[in-house]
């Protein structure tokens, strides 16, 4: 037995209570971990709520990452040994001291980061490295627009933006979010919410429009941060919390600039390959230094729902992590 957060109906963070419960069966090509830190996200919350575009079945263990240390492995999972250190990733059930899962969906973790960083390293930067790279195709001498700077994947493209040497607009809501961009490779900040944002980002650029926007935002930002694309612009679509914009159609012609979708989880299925190695060089990348998480706060397993609360609240600057003592 091991404790797990469990809901037996999605919804208010109230429904989810630690249970003791058994672990899932070892099969042939699975893993055992016993996990150290789980990363919170504001995903994993929607998700939790039964607010996400898609919902699970009950009864439901809330966490989509984690990192930790394999404890068992089945007879045909190759490549995996015990007392491994780990990386796993999946749609749910990692608020958990015990996670079964299987052997492909773990990755080795960099010796350079600790188990709550670890934890909340993969799906964050191999998305902005999938938006930034595969769909923008980013040059180093073009300028980077990143929305919601402070967040975990707008942080992440800041400092990936910066790797590939590209210049880095950072947007964010606050002075510890800009002063956090800054500190990630960030060439310059501007406030979310000034009146005049617009001709903030262009004054940061020198004067000009920008090459790329990565928008984990979405509403009312979406459609304000496209009119500062310059010709032949590059729009990605990560995510939006603050609600659907509605683009109007003319600015892409206007612009011949493109509007693009990131999707980390339909690229698992349509292209594993290409998956996989984005995995691999973002691992590779963090055990050299480049990349590296904020944790903002860490939380123990049963603490949980204070960390749930805190991430839909949206006002931690870095991640939230559960720990696991």
């Amino acid at each position: 037995m091991h404790l797990a957060v469990v809901a037996d109906e999605l919804g208010p963070i109230d429904n989810y209570a630690l249970r003791s419960v058994e672990p899932r069966t070892l099969g042939p090509q699975d893993v055992q971990i016993e996990v150290r830190a789980a990363g919170v996200s504001f995903v994993d919350v929607l998700v939790a709520a039964g607010r996400y575009q898609t919902k699970p079945s009950v009864p439901f263990t809330p966490g989509s990452e984690c990192a930790g240390v394999v404890t068992a492995v089945g007879s045909d999972a190759g490549g995996v040994s015990l007392g491994q250190k780990v990386i796993a990733t999946g749609w749910h059930g990692m608020f958990a001291e015990l996670v079964t899962l299987p052997a492909k969906a773990l990755r080795v973790m960099p010796e350079t980061l600790s188990f709550p960083e670890a934890a909340v390293l993969t799906v964050s930067y191999a998305t902005v490295w999938h938006g930034l790279v595969d769909r923008a195709d980013l040059k180093s001498d073009e300028t980077l627009l990143v929305l919601g700077a402070g967040g975990a994947t707008g942080y992440a493209a800041v400092q990936v933006g910066a790797y590939l040497g590209a210049r880095v607009i950072a947007s964010a809501s606050s002075g510890a979010r800009r002063a956090l961009a800054l500190a990630g490779g960030a060439h310059s900040v501007v406030d979310s919410s000034s009146t005049c944002w617009r001709e903030d980002v262009k004054a940061a650029n020198a004067g000009n429009p920008v090459d790329v926007v990565f928008d984990p935002v979405g509403g009312p930002a979406t459609e304000r941060a496209f009119r500062t694309l310059a010709w032949n612009g590059r729009h990605l679509i990560v995510g939006f919390p603050a609600g659907v914009a509605a683009l109007p159609t003319n600015l892409p012609l206007l612009k011949a600039a493109s509007l693009i979708g990131v999707n980390l989880a339909r690229l698992s299925v349509a292209d594993p390959v290409r998956a996989r190695d984005n995995d691999a060089k973002v691992l590779e990348l963090a055990g050299r230094s480049h990349f590296k998480p904020v944790i903002s706060q860490t939380y123990p397993l049963a603490q949980f729902a204070q960390a749930m609360l805190a991430v839909s609240k949206g006002e931690s600057v870095g991640r939230i992590v559960l720990t696991m003592d």
